[in-house]
């Protein structure tokens, strides 16, 4: 009976270097472009209930995309630096403990791989063998889950956050643009919707109708329900 060899250089994919932190980068993407698409249009079709005017409608749009793209970036950049804040803090504090306490910090970290599953043997050798390599490094991964080499940068999270949302947002103003038929711009946020659906079911692993499903019929609900005020309004006006 004969096994396949493993290839020597194959690695489980979890094995790749920030191949996690570009995942959440990816998703973090698709989650932004989703809400300029769902957003923008929602804002556009309550214009358009409300009024006639293409002019006023595509400025409307603009400026929504404008403004939701701004709060996006702000929201990620407030949110991104307490979280590098509060890693920071635990770094400082974990390199006092390392210093004062050696010993017991050894101790810790054989303990946090032994609570994954390590023999207790093996998790003190491999806790020594670390902290004689990068102590600090180690701690951080084991016991935090902290990449104390790159830590989260809220700047990279505010640009990418502004630009995912005002590619979504670009969408339905593009649909508009081009035709001013509403029924044009539902089409084409619907797509869009089933597009982000389907980029975020296939980076989260999960069911791919369900994720379409769920994205486009909540898009559209949005979008039902600010034309509805928007025509509530022009008719009051």
């Amino acid at each position: 009976m004969t096994t396949l060899a493993r290839k020597p250089d194959a690695r489980p994919e979890a094995a790749h270097p920030g191949l996690l932190g570009r995942l959440n980068w990816l998703r973090a993407g698709v989650l932004g472009a989703n809400d300029g698409i769902v957003s923008t249009a929602a804002l556009v079709l309550g214009f358009a209930g409300a009024t006639t005017s293409r002019t006023a409608i595509l400025f409307a749009g603009l400026v929504g995309l404008l403004a939701g793209a701004m709060s996006m970036a702000a929201g990620e950049y407030v949110s991104v630096s307490t979280q590098r804040d509060s890693e920071r803090a635990v770094l400082v504090r974990q390199r006092r403990l390392l210093a004062e306490h050696p010993g017991a910090e050894m101790q810790a970290l054989a303990q946090a791989y032994e609570a994954k599953g390590i023999d207790r043997a093996l998790a003190a050798r491999v806790a020594e063998q670390l902290t004689a390599h990068d102590a600090l490094s180690a701690h951080a991964e084991a016991r935090f889950g902290i990449d104390a080499d790159a830590l989260t940068n809220p700047w990279h999270a505010a640009y990418a956050s502004f630009i995912a949302f005002g590619i979504g947002a670009l969408i339905p103003l593009a649909g508009f643009a081009v035709d001013t038929t509403i029924w044009v711009t539902v089409l084409v946020v619907a797509v869009a919707l089933a597009g982000t659906g389907a980029a975020s079911a296939r980076l989260g692993g999960a069911s791919l109708p369900r994720a379409i499903a769920r994205n486009v019929g909540g898009g559209l609900a949005a979008m039902g329900v600010t034309y509805a005020l928007g025509a509530l309004v022009g008719l009051t006006l």
